[in-house]
């Protein structure tokens, strides 16, 4: 089967040898495996992260958005069957979705969403799952919740932050505030449901003042925590909650104390990494926003589709998200 991958880690992605295409053979399913036909991807920060950062003694197939086919099951597979349809996020420690055909773990995985084409379903598992873990199991909010509280979405307009927006504005009663520094990433953050929109790229606290919110009760910093850090603490309100999932160099927990602020951490790849006793609850997630989704309760936030899945397309995917300007998700389809 072709895959795509890279064989050195730390090469700028304009570099001939960043990505490459392989020949793999067709892998066989593990007792809860699935064997997915691969239809289309979408590219995340985690795959440029590691590609700069995680060395390798062979070729290692990157992408961890996917939406196919099941091929084949393995021997105690329950919830699916040759010939669904799949969407999936997949494990950071397997190949990844960049080939033609790639094993998942069945508790891992949803069915489709109907109304959605193969590229605008690859857009959402990883961030869908993210989000969805980082509001209702970190931060805690219940569903139909939040009345009378205030979040605060720093970089709402990534894919992360696009579908936090919509979750947080329609399965919460919070007021939902994000945060974008272009036009048109603000007019993104506004059709995907936030109360207000205010720019990162200058100080926080006046213009959340000139809005009328003062404090906030809960701060979600999706990107450049460290940057942010300190006036995240100051717009805070006395017994608030941070949740981040970006890599700051370091952080100093220290200037939550005054205010008893909570902070939470989180990976969706926690639960495959670990094998936890609820890793199936991802798989009943992505069942839910496939039902959302169908509902029109939620939407796909497919930002750019750059065409089929080959080398030089996946480069310009790379190379997008590196520039920090990419609105929404990059999807490929196809190979």
């Amino acid at each position: 089967m072709k895959a795509i991958a890279y064989t050195q880690h730390g090469l700028p992605i304009q570099h001939p040898d960043a990505l490459v295409e392989i020949d793999l053979p067709t892998p066989t399913p593990g007792p809860r495996d699935l064997l997915v036909e691969v239809r289309a991807i979408s590219v995340n920060p985690v795959d440029t992260k590691i590609r700069a950062g995680v060395a390798v003694k062979e070729p290692r197939v990157l992408g961890w958005d996917a939406a196919g086919v099941v091929r084949a099951v393995g021997a105690e597979v329950t919830l699916f069957k040759a010939g669904d349809e799949v969407f999936y996020a997949g494990a950071i420690t397997r190949p990844g979705s960049n080939s033609e055909l790639q094993l998942v773990d069945e508790r891992i995985v949803g069915h489709k969403p109907a109304s959605l084409g193969y590229a605008d379903a690859a857009a959402i598992p990883l961030t869908a799952i993210t989000a969805w873990e980082l509001l209702f199991d970190r931060v805690g909010v219940p569903e139909q919740g939040g009345q009378g509280r205030s979040l605060l979405i720093i970089g709402a307009a990534g894919g992360v932050g696009s579908m936090l927006t919509q979750l947080a504005r329609r399965l919460t009663q919070l007021t939902v505030i994000g945060t974008a520094s272009r036009p048109e990433t603000a007019q993104w953050v506004t059709e995907l449901g936030a109360h207000h929109v205010i720019d990162h790229s200058q100080p926080l606290k006046p213009q959340l003042e000139q809005l009328g919110l003062g404090a906030v009760d809960i701060v979600i910093s999706l990107t450049h925590t460290e940057q942010h850090y300190a006036q995240i603490v100051e717009v805070l309100a006395p017994q608030g909650q941070l949740a981040l999932i970006d890599d700051p160099a370091t952080l100093d927990a220290v200037p939550l104390k005054r205010k008893s602020i909570s902070l939470h951490w989180e990976l969706m790849f926690t639960r495959s990494l670990f094998e936890t006793a609820d890793m199936i609850a991802q798989h009943a997630l992505l069942e839910r926003v496939a039902a959302l989704i169908d509902e029109g309760v939620l939407r796909t936030t497919t930002g750019e589709h750059l065409g089929t899945i080959n080398v030089e397309n996946l480069r310009r995917a790379h190379a997008l998200l590196e520039s920090n300007r990419a609105r929404g998700k990059v999807v490929l389809e196809g190979f």
